[in-house]
């Protein structure tokens, strides 16, 4: 390993039943996804440009074919990208979802992207130990902003 390299964080294992799938939700199960857990609602026009204009999406589905976690990238597929609406259900935390979610949207990255992408999230509290865990550190001294509206 060379000095410009993180260590690799310990891999998550899909739990039995669960099934990865790199595709969007449905614009339903995106606006209540993003509800359920505490992030800002959106209505179903809001949520089409998401569903069609995101670089990636990953999800996760149950035994049952519902919606368990998610998460997307925005981005421009050379530098930049944007890990966002990383949620998963209040019904199935703390079983490692949100950590095999981040892990395959970053490896599609490394996969896909050329050598040294720019990966950035805003991490609100309850995930700042996964994002951290996965070798996310402060953007310092950059700040993240938003114009409200």
């Amino acid at each position: 390993m060379t000095a410009d390299q993180t260590p690799a964080p310990r891999s998550a294992q899909l739990p039995e039943g669960y099934r990865l799938l790199p595709e969007p939700p449905t614009a339903q199960e995106y606006v209540r996804m993003r509800t359920v857990t505490g992030l800002t609602p959106i209505t179903p026009a809001q949520a089409e440009g998401p569903l069609v204009a995101s670089w990636a999406w990953t999800m996760v589905r149950d035994e049952h074919g519902q919606l368990a976690a998610m998460g997307r990238v925005l981005g421009d597929g050379g530098w930049y990208f944007h890990i966002a609406d990383v949620a998963t259900d209040p019904g199935h935390q703390r079983r490692g979802l949100g950590r095999v979610v981040m892990e395959d949207l970053i490896a599609r990255i490394d996969a896909e992207a050329p050598p040294h992408p720019y990966i950035t999230l805003l991490g609100d509290p309850p995930g700042r130990a996964l994002y951290r865990a996965l070798g996310f550190v402060d953007s310092e001294p950059s700040l993240g902003m938003r114009l409200p509206r």
